[in-house]
């Protein structure tokens, strides 16, 4: 299937419920119920479970993926979870994929599902995680059973196009073709196909027969069988070949900063175990000031790139938040700076892109009041940004990861792998893989992205009534006993000595949108710190392999995003190297890709 041009994600709608008599939701766009109360589960097992000849399926299997068109109230997938509790291979790691164009609200499906207690605590553990849907793609871990659920909001087409996985099994359990034919439409088949690994199973309810013919013009040999309850006959299909070895490949990381951080965090979490190279400490580079903040790109014009970061942000949010004590305060105010700004805010918070409230337009009045300044502050209060502590979270993110150190001077490829080097030649590691992520080191290690510096310096005080978070040219962000304000940035300098001229920029920045707070500050000391950051020419990140070397990766450019895109882009990242599916849409994964920094010719 040609792939369509980069878009948008479609909006997402509502289920649109209604419920019937016996308590069973009904869908009123499609006229059909979801499940019967009285045989729902029992059907899923034996249509979907049994028809997919599962368990046997991932006996012995490290990995295993799945994937559902129509997450509805999310029943399939809970069965699903029950049998992989009860027979997961030792070891395994199970990855759930699943579509649904018309989600339901946590609250909605936490009803549907109550008529099986003995699913309870399975549901209570995806629904207390449920995410608010938004348009694209949205990840549910859920490490205490070792899946991971990824849920693609938006028409099937579409995300069988984005995805980028491989499922062993298939779940088909949209409404029937005569109700909802866009679900079973040409498009979504070929993609089913496009998706399948060699040797995948397929199973669904329907046998209506566009969709035998559909399976079986690509490549699944198809079969009826005897159906379940009062359905006479369901199908199920096997794709031609036979499963692939999986992949172990040994993996080094240089860095310890966010971007490494979260890429060994995501490794580990694929099964494998890195090592992580670092010639200092963690945090020793971007991540190292004692306070931060996590805010997207507001972009009001590129709607892909607009997507992506917000969906980085509900990513690293989700997990900032399971760190105890990494999240110093929730909602960042970014304060207008030029005219064009109030139109631009304006457009931002009426992207669908953002849970509902998400993006809240502050007039002056406002802005002032959240500040606690009397100086005028209108503005756009991002309700799900966050300040952090960052050496926090790459503490929660490298505990029980290989931490080496040594100053890794040069990279060469071998028979062996990739070797890496210090200063004397004496080798640090040698591995299948090797990932750069060490910010500005990047540049000496991979010249050829052509990655620019831009020095920052941030100061920082005690205080005991830090302001609230907020951005504008500078930022303020609370510390553990006050408050980081700052930054300088200045473009070309790699120097990171402190700069007592830097700090006086730094206090007239934080004068020129919160004066009496400066005022307060002028003549105490305060603690500085400079830091290189690496950008890109088209300012977004770079991430993938390079394509001309092959098992070298690269995470970086992230400038002043890191905190937001890395835990996002590290899960990307990590899926490329094992071989997984991937968080992050295929069409933004080729927009970040590193070989388009490089120069053809």
């Amino acid at each position: 299937m040609a792939a369509p041009p980069p878009q948008a994600v479609p909006p997402p709608s509502s289920a649109a419920l209604e419920w019937t008599e016996a308590d069973e939701p009904r869908s009123s766009r499609f006229g059909d119920v979801y499940f019967s109360r009285d045989d729902g589960l029992a059907e899923t097992r034996a249509v979907f479970l049994d028809g997919c000849g599962l368990p046997d399926a991932w006996g012995g299997r490290r990995r295993f993926t799945v994937a559902e068109l129509g997450l509805g109230t999310g029943l399939n997938v809970l069965a699903l979870l029950g049998l992989w509790r009860r027979t997961r291979p030792e070891g395994g790691r199970l990855h759930v994929f699943s579509v649904e164009g018309f989600p339901m609200q946590a609250s909605e499906a936490r009803r549907a599902l109550s008529a099986w207690p003995e699913l309870a605590d399975l549901a209570d553990l995806m629904l207390d995680r449920w995410p608010d849907w938004t348009p694209g793609f949205h990840r549910i871990d859920l490490p205490e059973l070792g899946a991971v659920l990824d849920v693609a909001i938006g028409d099937a087409a579409w995300a069988l196009d984005q995805w980028q996985g491989r499922a062993d099994a298939w779940f088909l359990d949209g409404f029937s073709p005569a109700l909802n034919p866009e679900m079973w439409s040409e498009a979504v088949l070929d993609g089913v196909a496009a998706r399948s690994a060699p040797g995948a199973r397929l199973a669904t309810f329907t046998v209506a027969g566009a969709v035998r013919r559909g399976l079986a013009e690509r490549g699944f040999g198809v079969e009826k069988r005897p159906g379940h309850g009062r359905k006479r006959e369901r199908l199920e299909a096997r794709f031609a070949g036979t499963p692939a070895p999986e992949p172990r490949p040994t993996v080094a990381v240089i860095g310890t900063g966010i971007a490494g951080a979260s890429v060994a965090r995501a490794l580990e979490a694929q099964g494998l175990s890195p090592i992580v190279l670092e010639a200092e400490r963690p945090g020793a580079g971007g991540s190292g000031f004692p306070a931060a903040l996590v805010t997207p790109r507001l972009d009001a014009g590129d709607a892909l790139i607009a997507g992506f970061h917000a969906q980085a942000l509900a990513r690293a949010a989700d997990l900032y938040r399971r760190i105890e004590g990494a999240v110093t305060a929730e909602g960042v105010l970014q304060l207008e700076q030029a005219e064009r700004d109030a139109t631009r805010f304006d457009k931002v918070a009426a992207q669908t892109i953002w849970p509902a409230g998400a993006m809240r337009r502050l007039d002056a009045a406002g802005g002032a009041a959240r500040l606690g300044e009397a100086t005028p502050a209108s503005g756009l209060l991002m309700q799900t940004a966050l300040a952090v502590r960052p050496a926090v979270i790459l503490d929660a993110f490298l505990d029980g990861i290989e931490v080496r150190r040594g100053e890794v001077a040069r990279i060469e490829a071998s028979p062996r792998g990739w070797i890496t080097l210090d200063a004397n030649g004496a080798e640090l590691s040698c591995t299948d893989a090797l990932v750069l992520t060490s910010g500005w080191g990047n540049a000496a290690l991979a010249p050829e992205l052509g990655l620019s510096p831009v020095r920052g310096q941030a100061d920082w005080i005690q205080s005991d009534t830090p302001p609230a978070p907020a951005a504008w040219g500078g930022y303020v962000a609370p510390t553990p006993d006050g408050f980081l304000f700052g930054a300088t940035h200045d473009r070309g300098q790699t120097d990171t000595e402190p700069r007592a001229a830097d700090t006086g920029r730094n206090l007239e920045t934080l004068s020129s949108r919160l004066p009496q707070r400066a005022a307060e500050i002028v003549g105490r000391p305060t603690t500085a710190r400079a830091a290189v950051r690496a950008t890109t020419n088209d300012r977004l990140p770079v991430c993938g392999a390079l394509s001309e070397r092959p098992g070298l990766f690269i995470l970086g450019g992230l400038g002043s995003r890191g905190l937001c895109v890395a835990p996002l882009l590290g899960e990307h990242l990590a899926a490329l190297i094992a071989e997984t599916p991937s968080p992050v849409a295929r069409d933004q994964a080729e927009r970040l890709r590193p070989d388009r920094l490089i120069p053809r010719g």
